[in-house]
């Protein structure tokens, strides 16, 4: 197995192809592979069968039938990223495949030690996280068309159809509106150190205007995604095992560990996104929910994570506007900082939408006062994926999102 990480000190500004971002694509995996060599076949014929395998309750017996694959062959980045998208995904419905009160405790060794090396590999934990679900798991129908969501699709999937499809696509769209702030944060971090206001200006003007589209983006989710299929299908398969009560223990991962371990679900925390646009912005979260994204940053790809952090420690751009006294450059910082705070505002209505309101139909469904619907979750109905308490997680940082705007 070959990776690249390559993380070496770049000079600065900051040059976007050594954390592998894209200049056009950003952090989405560009154009990624969407079948693995020959030799994987066994995996890449379950991946594409996982929501029937689900439904019919079929997949465990199917995984116990597959056998353990050397991953020595799998050679790149791209290769690797779809290794692990498919051993991911594979993973989640073998878990949850019996919902919440039906989990195991082990996974078994033909399917764990291989997601453990290609983790190791990538850097990346050995579950599902937003690096697979989203940045790797996309591709067009259109090789030459755009990058809409009428000419994208996913490349595996999970129960859910259409609204899982949606959910993940609109993610996909997010991410792609949020390219121009992305590379505005290595305008804006030159322009500072060369204390160049007029260019600073521009680059702040840039990234506003991306996080303005990135909310837009986010709205198309009311379109694609239905509140119900959301909560009491497609969300079960995004949680982990750690801070979640249905899976106490952990997970023993067989042939890699006698002792079983904790890993956080999927959860929108682990996009590099806002954690670069806070670092640059210096936004200061407090402790408990800067505690949370810390972690979830342990479930980005290395690189990604080496960019957020060469950001933290760069010149202040912050600190050049404080000192400048320019009104007209204070007045471009605030509104990317009120863009900031709006798009988390946005993303809490979107959340009261898709869970708290999905979860109190759950549970008068459970009360038996509404047709039944299969069994929705109930471990995580004030929590995110990710195993935040949601609601007073996502208050805390668009609050103190606000609090970095600049008064005169």
């Amino acid at each position: 197995m070959e990776a690249s990480n390559d993380t070496e000190e770049p000079p600065l500004p900051l040059a976007l192809p050594r954390f592998q971002i894209s200049e056009e694509f950003g952090f989405l995996l560009p154009d990624p592979l969407t079948e693995l060599p020959a030799p994987y076949g066994p995996w890449m014929d379950i991946a594409h069968e996982l929501p029937q395998l689900i439904t019919s309750h079929q997949l465990r017996s199917r995984v116990h039938q597959m056998p353990q694959l050397n991953t020595q062959h799998l050679r790149g980045r791209e290769e690797l990223h779809l290794a692990h998208l498919v051993l991911s995904f594979i993973t989640m419905g073998y878990v949850w495949q019996e919902g919440e009160e039906g989990t195991v405790q082990v996974l078994p060794r033909n399917l764990a030690v291989p997601f453990w090396e290609v983790s190791q590999a990538l850097g990346l934990p050995p579950i599902l996280s937003h690096a697979d679900f989203v940045l790797a798991n996309w591709r067009r129908k259109d090789p030459n068309g755009p990058l809409e969501i009428e000419n994208l699709d996913t490349i595996i999937t999970l129960p859910g159809g259409e609204s899982l499809r949606g959910f993940i696509l609109v993610t996909l769209l997010v991410e792609k509106a949020a390219v121009p702030g992305i590379k505005a944060i290595t305008r804006a971090l030159g322009a500072t150190l060369q204390r160049d206001e007029e260019s600073l200006h521009r680059a702040l003007e840039e990234l506003a205007g991306a996080i303005e589209a990135m909310r837009e983006a986010l709205g198309r989710m009311h379109d694609h995604v239905d509140p119900e299929v959301f909560y009491s299908v497609i969300r079960i398969f995004l949680s982990g095992w750690k801070d979640n009560p249905a899976m106490v223990q952990g997970l023993i991962y067989e042939g890699v560990s006698p002792e079983p371990m904790a890993f956080s679900g999927g959860s929108a925390a682990q996009s590099t996104v806002l954690h670069a646009f806070d670092e640059l912005l210096g936004i200061c979260h407090r402790q408990d929910s800067a505690a949370f994204l810390r972690r979830m940053r342990e479930y980005m790809p290395p690189p990604h994570r080496a960019f957020v952090e060469r950001i933290r420690g760069s010149a202040s751009p912050r600190q050049l506007v404080l000192s400048s006294g320019d009104a007209r450059l204070r007045a471009a910082f605030n509104r990317c900082v009120s863009a900031l705070a709006d798009f988390r505002s946005y993303h809490i209505t979107i959340v009261t939408k898709y869970i708290a309101a999905a979860a109190a139909k759950a549970k008068a469904r459970r009360a038996g006062t509404s047709p039944a619907a299969g069994k929705p979750p109930s471990a995580l109905e004030g929590k995110g994926t990710g195993g935040s308490h949601i609601f007073s997680f996502l208050k805390s940082i668009r609050d103190t999102t606000r609090e970095g705007m600049i008064s005169a």
